[in-house]
């Protein structure tokens, strides 16, 4: 059955309202890797509630999350064969470390690529504080339905692909992912069973369970976080990237990272890019 564009522009993502606490707060930020350095007292401003504590920016893209919405049947879309294409995220204000957080998420387009090729899907979500009624931070998405091709194209955007600079990158960051570190990110909110049951991957044409996409990202601007912010949180503007590459728990991710806000990241075991076209904007300007 063909995917309907119309119904899907229109579906029904419920608004999600999350209670964060502190704890869930620290946990995102050792989800994706922060704390591996027990003697970076930067990172553990962000694992450790007893101190200088502060919520890790990038923690946006899961906060008050609707869930695995897609896996649907009455989307259409053929939920074993989606993955994360692009994510941009704008950060109106610091992330609070606590507190009550509405999310709205909404899909804003989708771009048929033809029959055979897929189509994408393009969603956003606001993050609201409900003490406050302050937007805290906007984060679309691009998603790759690599099933759904042939089914018409609705709303799609103007491609803005940021370029990274052709010469070698100013700072490169190394961080290890661990064996079950997805199984840990999924309870953030992400229960795509794509990235914790084996017969699923399989189905989809991976060899094992494959790390979350924005976990991958996590571990990615940790690095940009502390290169050239200086791990100061509230300097964080915009950011967008796009996803080239699956990771798989274990690997060691590479980040490249330019003067200029420009990263991308790849796999050093495989030597695979996995992300890529990566931009950072601050306020402020460059550290």
């Amino acid at each position: 059955m063909r995917l309907d564009p119309e119904k899907l522009l229109n579906y029904p993502i419920p608004d999600v309202r999350q209670h964060l606490t502190r704890r869930d707060t620290a946990f995102y930020a050792l989800s994706v890797g922060m704390g591996l350095n027990p003697m970076d007292h930067h990172a553990l401003d962000y694992v450790d509630p007893a101190r200088d504590f502060r919520a890790l920016p990038i923690m946006a893209v899961v906060l008050a999350y609707p869930g695995f919405w897609l896996g649907n049947p009455d989307t259409g879309v053929n939920a074993l064969k989606l993955v994360l294409g692009e994510q941009s995220v704008q950060w109106h204000r610091p992330l609070p470390v606590e507190g009550e957080i509405l999310g709205r998420t909404r899909v804003t387009g989708l771009l048929d690529k033809g029959e055979g090729k897929g189509a994408l899907l393009y969603s956003e979500k606001q993050l609201i504080d409900l003490a406050t009624d302050e937007l805290i931070a906007t984060t679309s998405s691009t998603t790759f339905l690599r099933g759904d091709g042939g089914c018409g194209s609705l709303n799609p955007p103007e491609p803005d692909v940021h370029v990274i600079p052709d010469r070698a990158p100013d700072r490169t960051v190394d961080f290890s992912t661990r064996p079950e570190q997805a199984l840990y990110y999924r309870l953030n909110g992400d229960d795509n069973p794509l990235h914790a049951d084996p017969d699923v991957a399989a189905r989809a044409g991976f060899q094992q369970p494959i790390l979350h996409g924005l976990c991958t990202l996590g571990a990615a601007f940790h690095a940009v976080l502390r290169e050239v912010a200086n791990y100061r949180s509230e300097r964080m503007k915009s950011l967008k990237v796009r996803f080239s590459a699956p990771v798989f728990p274990g690997e060691t991710i590479r980040t490249e990272i330019w003067n200029d806000g420009s990263f991308r990241s790849r796999v050093v075991e495989r030597d695979v890019v996995v992300l890529n076209n990566g931009l950072v904007m601050l306020h402020g300007g460059r550290s």
